[in-house]
């Protein structure tokens, strides 16, 4: 397994970490963000992000990902989200549980399978018509 194909997702779930625990004072508002709820968009985002990179570095390796390893990918970043929920209430001062991030998160977790097999179609019709 080559090291290399996961340092964007490591990277990815690293960034997440340190986002989700900072101080509550540290973290921008708005109120017409506030409005439309775009810390949920954010969340779904992120999450969805986890779950794209680690099929990326798989695919990167075997040029193929089971749809078992994308459940497993899913159950992974949806349970991060929830850990980093519960940290948030426990350990990051001014930040609190929020389950509707974790219903977010784990939403994204699932559009992140959708958007890589979306992105490697694109990918293979590209490479197969400039094979043409």
């Amino acid at each position: 397994m080559k090291k290399r194909f996961f340092l964007p997702v490591t990277i990815w779930v690293i960034l997440i970490l340190v986002l989700c625990t900072m101080p509550g004072k540290d973290v921008p508002t708005n109120s017409f963000l506030e409005k439309i709820h775009f810390d949920k968009i954010v969340h779904f985002g992120l999450f969805g992000g986890i779950v794209f990179f680690l099929n990326l570095a798989i695919y990167w390796q075997k040029k193929k990902v089971s749809t078992g390893l994308q459940v497993l990918f899913v159950l992974f970043a949806a349970s991060y989200g929830l850990a980093i929920e519960f940290i948030q209430k426990y350990y990051a001062e001014g930040r609190s549980f929020d389950l509707v991030d974790a219903v977010a998160d784990t939403i994204g977790a699932i559009a992140g399978v959708f958007v890589f097999k979306i992105f490697i179609s694109l990918i293979t019709k590209k490479k197969q018509s400039a094979g043409k």
